[in-house]
């Protein structure tokens, strides 16, 4: 187990490795992150550290200011606890900075996000139905067709695809190879799509 830390994902773009394949990355601006809170098995029941990613300065409650007092690093917008070790913990300090130098090229993280919210939508859209004739005369185009049963048993099973709201939920992606860290701005470039829009918060760990 080992810390992570919250990112912000920049963009999708092309990168060429040495022997002149072509891969298609994201880059995400990991970090960095503050060490806000550590919590340890003897007080809380287990063992994790609380970070914090983009500081906020503005419209700022009481209740949160005394939250961060401790740590002395500032208030921040997004927060985020990564369990560790008994003995990992022992290593960071309130206060104390995360970076990209914990990732290494060519090691494998999981990327946790939010894919983008699409509002509500039809049984096409959302489930890939095929629709009914596109014909003169026809009623029947994006529908979603006959949902219910007879006489026996008479109902709607639960589950049944309909039409709803499609997006915005929890995705995580496992094993991303990361082809590059670039510590100068504070970013990683992973292989392949990450979840969620640009400029969306995705929490980045080993």
């Amino acid at each position: 187990m080992a810390a992570g830390l919250i990112g912000k994902k920049v963009g999708m773009t092309q990168f060429f490795k040495e022997d002149g394949k072509l891969l298609p990355v994201t880059v995400i601006q990991a970090g960095p992150c503050y060490v806000i809170q550590k919590k340890e098995i003897e007080k809380d029941g287990y063992n994790a550290i609380q970070v914090g990613f983009e500081r906020k300065e503005k419209k700022t409650k009481k209740s949160e200011t005394g939250h961060f007092k401790a740590a002395g690093a500032g208030v921040f917008k997004k927060l985020k606890e990564f369990r560790l070790n008994e003995s990992e913990i022992a290593n960071y300090e309130l206060g104390s900075e995360i970076n990209v130098s914990i990732f290494q090229a060519g090691e494998k993280v999981k990327v946790t996000g939010f894919t983008k919210g699409r509002g509500f939508s039809g049984v096409v859209k959302r489930w890939s139905f095929g629709g009914g004739r596109k014909t003169h005369g026809s009623k029947f185009h994006r529908r979603t067709g006959s949902i219910g049963q007879c006489v026996s048993p008479g109902k709607i099973f639960k589950g049944k695809k309909m039409p709803g709201r499609y997006g915005n939920e929890r995705v995580t992606l496992k094993n991303l190879e990361i082809v590059k860290v670039i510590p100068s701005d504070n970013a990683i470039v992973v292989k392949g799509a990450v979840p969620g829009a640009t400029g969306g918060i995705v929490y980045i760990k080993k």
